[in-house]
């Protein structure tokens, strides 16, 4: 079977393993880093001027995939909100040794509440374990995106990405 964004509209794991949005193993258990997975060359830059620290760039062509400095993101999540395609997360892999967090957008109604168990979905939207809401972020600045941070078990943090809709 044909995987990846021209057959699927989901990033492949070779996709996202020459992506260079996608930070490394050790950055990622340091603490909050932007994962950028943006495996498209299209005519988009927004999350290249909301990044405060200049650790996300494009390049002088638009169509240039966005390039991490991981040492220089501080996992604001700003990024997060600007990205009209929704493929940036941040994960944060030193939460604890059992648990990772990960904040997503998140724009769908009702929103979760914090300390909600939820179910924590994967990049095709199936279920792939529980995960605990650790806090909703509306904020002014995420232009009416929400972010939902969500604690999930450690062995699922490179394949989780959002949660389930909740019903309404």
């Amino acid at each position: 079977m044909n995987r990846g964004i021209v057959y699927d509209g989901v990033p492949s794991e070779e996709e996202l393993a020459s992506c260079p949005g996608v930070p490394s193993e050790s950055r990622m258990r340091q603490g909050r880093v932007a994962v950028i997975e943006c495996v498209q060359e299209i005519p988009c830059n927004p999350c290249s001027f909301s990044c405060k620290q200049g650790a996300i760039t494009i390049g002088e062509e638009i169509t240039n995939l966005p390039h991490l400095d991981e040492d220089k993101c501080t996992g604001c999540g700003q990024c997060v909100a600007n990205c009209p395609g929704l493929a940036i997360t941040i994960m944060d892999k030193s939460f604890s040794n059992e648990e990772a967090v990960i904040d997503f957008p998140f724009e769908y109604l009702p929103l979760p509440e914090e300390n909600q168990v939820v179910d924590a979905v994967n990049r095709y939207g199936e279920v792939v374990c529980k995960g605990i809401v650790k806090k909703v972020k509306q904020l002014k600045a995420y232009a009416g995106t929400t972010i939902v941070s969500m604690m999930i078990p450690m062995e699922f943090a490179n394949e989780v990405r959002s949660m389930k809709r909740l019903e309404k």
